[in-house]
């Protein structure tokens, strides 16, 4: 069975030796990087299948680093910062981070975590992972594979990952009621925590994106107490 590969991208020493350690205990082969310049690099002559990311690097921030990293391969990512609020963490996961741990951090945690999104991404790094190339509703269009939502009027606009995960599971589930459990595991493989409106911010982002089209009809409503439901109509 081939070995994963993972990249670790982290200025401070003692922390980036301990992940190197760590992970290459569980077996793994481990690339170290400093920075985006490094981390490049790396992604350049290695297949890797994740990248474990502080957001605090000199020049160019993880936040930064991250966005750059969707528009290259299919592989998972993990922010692992000492930024410890809502903004940076609904931020990150936004822009495209997979999960998002908080120094200082439980090693068997970010194991265990790693394993798992690794499972769920074991697709080749420049291979499609959506079966269904577009999806068209209501006159939009959700195109697959430039993660692009396309308005009637033809005006394209790129979604953060976790915009399009959401909307992806709605479209795949039109007229069921999603709980925000489902739909947050599907964004960023973890679970809901008490208090974490990451899934009410998305929904709130993607209904942004529908109105800007006034004859848009309601594309996704609120089920109180329960979740989201997609009620467009979905074009076969």
């Amino acid at each position: 069975m081939q070995t994963h590969n993972i990249l670790i991208v982290e200025d401070e020493a003692v922390t980036r030796n301990t992940l190197i350690s760590l992970f290459e205990a569980e077996g793994y082969n481990v690339f170290a990087a400093e920075d985006g310049e490094e981390m490049h690099t790396y992604l350049k002559n290695n297949d890797i299948n994740l990248v474990v990311m502080d957001i605090n690097l000199p020049g160019k921030n993880g936040l930064m680093l991250a966005r750059e990293l969707r528009e290259i391969k299919n592989m998972g990512l993990i922010f692992l910062t000492g930024r410890d609020n809502d903004v940076d963490r609904i931020l990150g996961l936004e822009i495209g981070a997979d999960d998002y741990l908080v120094k200082p951090f439980n090693p068997r945690e970010l194991t265990i975590r790693a394993r798992n999104l690794m499972n769920r991404t074991k697709a080749a790094p420049n291979e499609p992972v959506e079966a269904v190339s577009e999806y068209k509703f209501n006159g939009w269009t959700l195109d697959c594979d430039s993660r692009s939502l396309i308005s009637p009027n033809n005006e394209s606009m790129r979604l953060p990952k976790s915009e399009y995960r959401a909307l992806q599971l709605l479209l795949d589930n039109p007229g069921k009621i999603l709980t925000r459990e489902q739909l947050i595991k599907e964004m960023t493989g973890r679970e809901l925590k008490p208090n974490d409106r990451t899934v009410d911010v998305t929904i709130r982002r993607l209904r942004k994106h529908f109105e800007s089209i006034p004859d848009t009809p309601e594309i996704i409503s609120t089920i109180h107490g329960e979740g989201y439901r997609f009620c467009g109509e979905v074009e076969e």
